[in-house]
């Protein structure tokens, strides 16, 4: 990231080939811009700069000012674009020290040495900032020493910490997330034989968490790691698509009880009735009740030919051998179960995230 800052850049240092005679009405020399180019200046370069425009409007914006004891005061006002390096892991609660830095560019240590002088770092008043995202939450200043093969070198740097503010992301992506899940919990409470409106319920809050999701990645740079929105977008999205895959289940096994095993009967025939009438049936939904279906498959069941997987949906197939070591689930509760689990999972699930990121 770039941030841009206009600063004006102040430094002093002792010349005594500039010490003067002065009378008491006089110890200091205000010069104008002209004669900057007249005296030794320090090579100071900007290492994090992008790009720096010094002002000229409406005439340069220096001040030069020699003391009679030889010590010179040379301030400048610039505008710097300069680079920030930003870790997105806990993006948008992210808290980052964008620093500036600065050092001579030719002069090592054994020619020149920068120190920081007594409340040397200050800033303007905050209302005239353009921090659109971020808080400012103070200033620090440090010193050290970099090692080059050219020598070494004092490095100083002043860092601007910022918190990213939460407002803007929390109303375009959390809440819309959040009420996109909670949303494809209604279908819990729809009937499950009402298959047109639960699919349309499903298949909706999928695609709006998937556009949820582009938006929120649109936001930020490209990086290839997790941030902690992709998190809560891709739970908030997990938790969607499970409660599409609810009714899926729940659709299946329910047409799967209901349907009768087939069963090869001997017929006994006689001569005055040779043909056999087929048993009534009427649809249900998307499935066939048969009148005697309960009597058949009751039978199957206490058999131990129907109850082979974990779910049951007879009090009978509760006691046989087949239950050891089995779960018994009703299937026919599962929106019941739903009900509870969803909610409540959801809840502890942001409850973890939210401690995490903000207090840990």
């Amino acid at each position: 990231m770039e941030y841009q800052i206009d600063i004006i850049f102040a430094q002093t240092w002792v010349d005594t080939r500039l010490r003067y005679n002065s009378s008491s009405s006089m110890p200091t020399l205000t010069l104008n811009s002209n004669m900057v180019g007249l005296i030794w200046l320090p090579d100071t370069i900007f290492r994090n700069s992008k790009n720096a425009d010094s002002h000229w409007i409406t005439t340069p914006n220096q001040l030069l000012r020699i003391r009679d004891n030889g010590t010179i005061l040379y301030t400048l006002r610039m505008t710097i674009n300069a680079e920030c390096q930003l870790q997105l892991h806990n993006f948008p609660m992210d808290e980052h020290s964008c620093p500036l830095v600065f050092s001579s560019y030719g002069y090592p240590r054994d020619e020149i040495i920068y120190k920081w002088a007594y409340n040397s770092v200050a800033t303007s008043d905050q209302k005239y900032w353009r921090l659109y995202q971020f808080d400012f939450m103070g200033l620090r200043n440090t010193t050290d020493v970099l090692t080059t093969t050219a020598g070494d070198y004092v490095v100083m740097t002043v860092y601007f910490d910022l918190s990213r503010r939460m407002g803007y992301f929390t109303i375009q992506t959390y809440i819309p997330c959040i009420l996109t899940v909670v949303l494809s919990w209604v279908s819990f409470w729809i009937k499950s034989d009402a298959t047109p409106a639960r699919t349309a319920l499903g298949i909706t809050t999928v695609l709006t968490m998937t556009t949820l999701s582009t938006v929120a990645r649109n936001s930020l740079p490209r990086v290839s790691y997790v941030t902690a929105m992709d998190l809560f977008v891709t739970v908030c999205f997990l938790f969607v698509f499970a409660a599409m895959i609810e009714y899926a289940m729940l659709n299946y096994y329910s047409y799967s009880v209901r349907r009768p095993p087939p069963k090869t009967r001997r017929m006994t025939y006689s001569s005055f009735n040779m043909a056999h009438t087929p048993r009534p049936m009427m649809p249900m939904g998307n499935s066939l009740f048969w009148q005697d279906y309960e009597d058949n498959c009751m039978y199957e069941c206490l058999d131990g030919k129907d109850c082979t997987s974990f779910f049951c949906c007879y009090e009978e197939c509760k006691e046989g051998g087949w239950k050891k070591g089995r779960i018994h689930v009703n299937i026919r509760e599962l929106d019941s179960y739903s009900r509870v689990f969803f909610p409540t999972s959801f809840l502890l699930f942001n409850i973890v995230y939210w401690v995490s990121y903000l207090y840990l």
